[in-house]
């Protein structure tokens, strides 16, 4: 991809964003304007663009991801041909001291000189698929459900704990659990629906559902992770994104301190794979035997399982990438010992 000239830096904001240009070697070429956050200002922020010669041949966009507040905004400047790239604020932040004046038009120029510093490793932004936009949705939404449920739950049970008891509250609690278990299905039949409706999905999600502890909710948050990729990541970076990448700790006096994950990326899907780790741990022998030899040798239960979710998200992405259904008695080969193998017999002939 050829060099930009100009870097445009995008501070987004609920009700306004603030837009800032710069080029290379870095420098300040147009001053922070501010917009309306609505659809009927984007020609306005557009007119801006082409009044200053930031022509989209020439120009990239930066902006960081601040969720729907800026999703408008991306799908505009994306149908308008404009290169545009969403990055992550803790990164931005990072990028710059911390100290100095706190504001939107200042927020605007460190962006787009963060663009123009780090052009070559942004994140471009690309509109998903309608149907894997509505299943992040829908699992987002049962995700808020479940959080509910569980609220309603401890507090029925809190309740009913009480000396003094208060019939009229523990029935409210009763039949608000009922109806959030009820709208979870409905919303797990939509999800099914929409995987079904397309015939790649549901063909990964097919093969997905084949390997022992893998679930359709599993299954369908990999299917968005895996798509929101700009290309298919292996599973040391799948690890890394969900947060479950083993790292060393070690500093100074904690030398000797664990190997530890950061926990960084979605909860979701890292609490749905600790869940399979625990099945597997209790329902698979080859996981179950593992679990007890890694304990057996000291090693904390709860890193074993995070191994034991690594293991298992490997695996879902050699099916994948294979397009073959999980082989529960598969053992991978070691390239070195084949090889070897294969010299022996060759000089035995």
């Amino acid at each position: 991809m050829q060099r930009p000239r100009f870097f445009v830096g995008i501070d987004i904001a609920a009700e306004t964003f603030t837009a800032a240009a710069g080029v290379e070697p870095w420098q300040l070429t147009v001053k922070p304007q501010q917009f309306a956050n609505q659809l009927d200002s984007f020609a306005q922020f557009l007119g801006w663009l082409r009044q200053h010669g930031l022509a989209r041949e020439q120009t990239v966009l930066c902006m960081e991801a601040t969720g729907v507040c800026g999703e408008a905004l991306a799908y505009f400047l994306q149908a308008n041909g404009y290169r545009l790239a969403v990055e992550p604020p803790l990164k931005v932040k990072r990028a710059f001291k911390p100290y100095g004046p706190k504001s939107d038009p200042v927020d605007s120029q460190q962006i787009a000189e963060y663009a123009c510093r780090y052009w070559d490793d942004l994140h471009w932004w690309q509109p998903r698929q309608e149907i894997l936009e509505q299943i992040k949705v829908l699992l987002s939404t049962r995700e808020q459900f479940v959080v509910q449920c569980t609220a309603h739950q401890n507090a029925l049970k809190a309740l009913k704990r009480k000396v003094v008891r208060t019939p009229l509250a523990e029935q409210v609690h009763l039949e608000a659990l009922q109806q959030f278990k009820k709208h979870l299905h409905t919303l797990e039949d939509e999800i099914r629906r929409l995987i079904d409706q397309d015939p790649t999905f549901g063909q990964m999600v097919g093969l997905l559902v084949t390997i022992p502890g893998v679930g359709l909710l599993l299954a369908a948050h990999f299917l968005v992770a895996f798509h929101s990729a700009q290309q298919p990541p292996t599973h040391k970076q799948f690890a890394a994104y969900l947060g479950i990448c083993p790292h060393e700790h070690s500093s100074g006096s904690s030398g000797y301190a664990y190997t530890s994950s950061r926990r960084f990326g979605p909860s979701a899907m890292r609490r749905l794979l600790y869940l399979a780790a625990m099945s597997l741990r209790t329902h698979q022998p080859r996981f179950r035997r593992y679990f007890e030899r890694k304990v057996a040798q000291g090693k904390p239960k709860k890193l074993v399982l995070n191994n034991i979710a690594n293991k298992l998200l490997k695996i879902m992405c050699a099916v994948l990438r294979n397009q073959t259904p999980y082989i529960p008695e598969y053992r991978s080969v070691n390239p070195i010992l084949l090889k070897k193998a294969l010299t022996m017999s060759s000089y035995s002939l």
